[in-house]
C-alpha cells in the first residue's frame, strides 16, 4: 500500500509563500496564513510541495483508510486561491455575503483577497474549525 502524497513536511512557510506567483499571492498567502494561524492556534507547515496546513486529523475515506490531513489550509495557486474549509450549517449564508468566488466539493476558490469581505472570510474559518473541532475531537 502506497503512502499519500500529501503530507507535512519540513520546508518553510515562509520560503514557499515567498516564491507564489504571481506577485500578488505572496501578501495574499500571508495574510490567510495569519488569518488561519489565529483561528486555529496552530503553526502553519507545509503539506506536500504546495499547501499550508493548520493542524492535522485522520481522515477516514469511503474505502475504510485513514490519512493525515489538515484540519484547514490553503494554497496559493496561480490561478486563485484554494481554500480547504470543512463545509458547516452556515457555509451556505456566508458565502453569498463573502463577495466573488466559486467553490467545488471540498474547496473555496478566490481569485482575489482584496474583493472578498475579509470578516465574512474569518467567520467561515471559525465555523470551519468549530466544525472540525465537533467532529474530530
Amino acid at each position: 500500500m502506497s503512502e499519500p502524497k500529501t503530507q507535512p513536511t519540513d520546508a518553510s512557510v515562509e520560503d514557499f509563500l515567498a516564491a507564489a506567483e504571481p506577485a500578488r499571492r505572496r501578501e495574499e498567502g500571508r495574510i490567510l496564513s495569519a488569518l488561519m494561524q489565529e483561528v486555529t492556534g496552530e503553526t502553519p507547515v507545509m503539506w506536500g510541495p504546495s499547501i499550508v496546513g493548520f493542524g492535522h486529523y485522520a481522515n477516514v475515506t469511503a474505502n475504510g483508510k485513514s490519512a493525515d490531513w489538515p484540519r484547514m489550509g490553503f494554497s496559493p495557486r496561480k490561478a486563485a486561491l484554494t481554500l480547504y474549509l470543512a463545509s458547516t450549517p452556515q457555509t451556505e449564508a456566508l458565502l453569498a455575503r463573502l463577495g466573488p468566488h466559486t467553490t467545488s466539493v471540498a474547496c473555496l476558490y478566490i481569485k482575489r483577497l482584496d474583493q472578498v469581505d475579509m470578516g465574512v472570510l474569518r467567520a467561515l474559518c471559525v465555523a470551519s474549525r468549530d466544525e472540525m473541532n465537533r467532529r474530530y475531537p
